[in-house]
């Protein structure tokens, strides 16, 4: 496949990476720099595609110019910035990133339908705005919910510091080893116990104010008498590392791996897709996911057509009930799993293992992140399941990849703790910390339904199931590879003091453009003195890019920028726009 790429180098080349890891030809074989969107026409059997990508696609073209209006106007900086208290945006090119692995899972499916027999789209089309929006899916539908959280929404969180300095992120997935660990340090059992709610809704909340005593606890003792305190209490805890890259690797790997099987099985089916029909239409996909990221590489295979059935413990997911609640189910889970079908199946039993391999042997995908080593104790790893069914695409969206034999636990905090996230994702005159928006999360989710669509196309044209595998890992060095590229080539390693910080107005903030911000940044004193509105013209009369910055998410619906762009679903829950648009 041949793949002619031009467009702003944030918008190609991250989306021109994944393009070559699949073996496509880039022609250029580097992507022209221009100022229009993002252009990616692909030819070569089974048919010709082509994916476009802007700044704005829902936006004004005015309020979405580059990476820093864009995490403004969608809310994105209010989000990242709950931990500190005003709106702070992310030093890495967060939405730009998603934007680009948004694009290559849309001209993928556009080329999969094609080769499914079918017209198919020729012609897909996302934003930068879009991606930003569907990342903070979970946050604008707990905004928009008629409950209110089950915590403030108040600065605070970790990472704590031990007294040698050692700063560090700590990980309890239940209260026991929570406890265990700060009654280890001889924190106060007050402390401990109005500490673990916030500490546990820190994933949905995006901050956990913790009680001073317990950050005066971490700092009374070393680093080693942490570490003590963790082995014995069953936390894990992890420094905060500086990014580095992989070792031995001339440049970093591909966030994805792609292993066809052996064996051949039964050829594709010819009947052809309409051409009104989605790319993944008539397709399963069995989903078997917990928390973030699984679950959203599932609703974006649904988006993009399949049908998506979602394997649950008997009684439910317990995240279904997660306030706050609309019609009693769960915003936060209905940003990730509407659409979806279920099917309460116990996997720990026998009978439970062998009904999911029933609906594995008549399924397209199966989709899981279990922890390490559960799939091969249930008897639902890819080599049994593929005994069942040859031709499925048996898909792990995991933390690790297997590549760090000493990492700690695969979670989103963990993950951006150890590979340098809290280092990269704040400018030079912010202490390291990682942000508590679910980044890794995020951005492993939608890897991970890139890979399953790109598992499906080597499929159709290799007539042979295909073991893909993703993980958080890969989604942390997409977001770590621009930074150690500018080290590598003599500059900084992090963004310069004061970097995408908004500037604060009469009645507001707003966030000049990153080509603008070193003038806007000049007339910071006046523009206290002004409205936002009166801030904007005064900017963009001079030739300055800016908007206005998003601090309530539950007025985003209203907002002039983006009124029409959202939806409520039948249990009136906000739908943010889907990511793209196929023609």
């Amino acid at each position: 496949m041949t793949v002619r790429v031009a467009g702003p180098p944030a918008l190609t080349t991250p989306a021109a990476a994944h393009l070559r890891a699949l073996g496509a030809t880039l022609t250029p074989q580097t992507p022209v720099p221009h100022t229009g969107p993002a252009a990616f026409e692909a030819a070569g059997a089974p048919g010709a595609a082509t994916a476009y990508t802007a700044w704005a696609d829902v936006l004004p073209a005015a309020d979405a110019a580059d990476e820093a209006t864009v995490q403004a106007a969608t809310g994105m900086m209010q989000v990242h910035g709950r931990r500190d208290g005003p709106p702070r945006g992310l030093a890495v090119d967060y939405a730009a990133t998603c934007a680009s692995v948004l694009t290559v899972q849309g001209l993928l499916a556009a080329l999969l339908g094609r080769a499914r027999g079918g017209a198919g789209p020729a012609q897909v089309t996302t934003g930068a705005d879009r991606a930003a929006l569907l990342t903070l899916g979970q946050y604008l539908a707990a905004a928009n919910a008629p409950e209110t959280e089950a915590v403030p929404l108040s600065p605070g969180g970790p990472p704590f510091t031990a007294r040698c300095g050692t700063r560090f992120e700590l990980e309890a997935l239940d209260p026991v080893p929570w406890a265990r660990f700060w009654r280890d340090l001889g924190a106060p059992e007050e402390a401990i116990r109005t500490g673990w709610q916030p500490f546990q809704f820190r994933y949905a909340t995006a901050c956990a104010p913790m009680p001073e005593a317990l950050h005066r606890a971490a700092g009374s003792v070393p680093w080693a008498r942490v570490q003590q305190a963790a082995a014995a209490s069953g936390a894990e805890v992890c420094p905060l590392h500086a990014p580095a890259a992989p070792p031995g690797a001339t440049a970093h790997p591909a966030p994805w791996t792609l292993t066809p099987r052996t064996a051949d099985r039964t050829p594709p089916a010819t009947a052809t897709v309409s051409p009104a029909a989605l790319p993944l239409a008539g397709l399963t996909v069995l989903e078997a996911g917990r928390r973030i990221q699984a679950p959203l590489a599932a609703r974006l295979l649904r988006q993009l057509g399949a049908e998506v059935l979602r394997i649950e413990p008997p009684g439910g997911d317990p995240l279904r009930g997660m306030p706050p609640c609309c019609e009693d189910i769960s915003a936060r889970w209905l940003a990730l799993n509407r659409g979806k079908d279920a099917v309460q199946i116990d996997i720990k039993s026998a009978v439970g293992q062998a009904e999911l391999r029933e609906l594995a042997s008549g399924a397209d995908v199966f989709l899981h992140n279990w922890a390490p080593g559960k799939a091969e104790q249930l008897g639902l790893d890819a080599d049994r399941l593929s005994a069942v069914n040859p031709g499925l695409v048996y898909a792990y969206t995991s933390g690790w990849a297997g590549r760090l034999p000493d990492a700690p636990m695969g979670t989103d905090f963990m993950v951006q703790a150890r590979t340098g996230i809290g280092t990269v994702a704040r400018p030079a005159d912010e202490p390291p910390a990682p942000s508590l928006m679910t980044l890794i999360d995020v951005l492993g989710g939608l890897l991970g339904a890139e890979a399953v669509v790109a598992g499906l196309l080597l499929r159709e044209r290799g007539g042979r199931g295909v073991r893909v595998e993703s993980s958080l890992l890969g989604a942390a060095e997409a977001l770590t590879a621009p930074a150690l590229h500018r080290a590598a080539a003599g500059g900084e390693l992090r963004r310069p003091a004061g970097f995408r910080r908004p500037l604060p107005t009469a009645d507001g903030w707003i966030a000049p453009a990153d080509d603008s911000a070193p003038t806007a940044g000049a007339r910071a004193a006046r523009l206290t003195e002004l409205t936002s509105e009166q801030a904007l013209e005064g900017l963009r009369a001079d030739g300055l890019a800016a908007t206005a910055v998003t601090t309530d998410l539950g007025a985003l619906p209203q907002d002039p920028r983006l009124r029409g762009a959202f939806t409520r679903d039948p249990h009136g829950s906000l739908t943010v726009p889907t990511p793209w648009r196929f023609v």
